[in-house]
């Protein structure tokens, strides 16, 4: 394959930074979005391969357009960046700033990040975007009905209103990307990459259910470099399974 132009958003820790290593392992270029300029520099340093830093807050328009414009062609847009409530209380006792906060970044942001930079994707002979969802956003998951397929934090509960509602609404921009973009040959799918030991899983990350980060982001690279043929519109597992809606 030939090399290809990558950005991951969130990509200075955890599934993100793993997707970059991943992808640079390949032999593609990728850019290593994050916020901090430090730790993003300690990220690239850590990935070996073609990494670059490119300093991104996916909540600030200036910065998105300032990142959009360093970025003249791209093949691949990982939007991993994300953030939930480290106070995972019923969604009766949710403050609406706490949804605010979370659908600035995992909304919002998705949405300003991926059109800011499809001038760069139109470019490319073989557009691919990826958006990291969550199996706890299934409605299937919530409503019980996909007892088994969707792992640890999910299920039929009342907890985490703010950052699961963010990712099905994720979803649905998902599915209206693709059919927005299907024409000029994008591939555009979600990801469940399920439950990591990462920072934003809380608990997780010392649960024994939880997986290694790794894993999840070989999903998303996988997504990332679908033939020709491959589906678009789709919400799927780490493993390549589909997560129903």
């Amino acid at each position: 394959m030939d090399n290809l132009i990558a950005l991951v958003t969130g990509a200075n820790k955890g599934i993100g930074k793993d997707i970059a290593r991943q992808l640079a392992a390949a032999g593609h270029t990728v850019y290593v979005g994050s916020r901090d300029a430090g730790r993003g520099r300690q990220a690239v340093a850590d990935i070996d391969g073609d990494a670059r830093l490119l300093v991104l807050d996916v909540t600030s328009a200036e910065g998105i357009a300032a990142a959009a414009e360093q970025v003249p062609l791209l093949d691949i847009l990982v939007n991993n960046a994300g953030i939930s409530s480290v106070d995972p209380r019923p969604v009766t006792e949710e403050h609406p700033d706490t949804f605010r906060r979370i659908y600035e970044t995992n909304v919002f942001g998705v949405v300003a990040v991926t059109n800011a930079f499809l001038p760069a994707l139109r470019r490319s002979a073989r557009p691919r975007i990826v958006n990291i969802s969550s199996g706890a956003a299934s409605l299937a998951a919530s409503t019980g009905q996909a007892e088994g397929i969707i792992a640890f934090a999910s299920g039929p509960t009342g907890a985490l209103g703010a950052y699961r509602s963010s990712k099905t609404a994720l979803n649905e921009l998902t599915v209206l990307y693709a059919n927005a973009l299907t024409d000029d040959g994008f591939k555009v799918n979600a990801l469940a990459p399920g439950a990591r030991r990462t920072d934003l899983n809380g608990p997780a990350r010392v649960s024994s259910r939880a997986g290694d980060p790794a894993e999840g982001a070989a999903g998303a690279v996988r997504l990332a470099l679908l033939p020709d043929d491959g589906p678009t519109g789709g919400f799927f597992s780490w493993d390549g399974t589909p997560v129903p809606w």
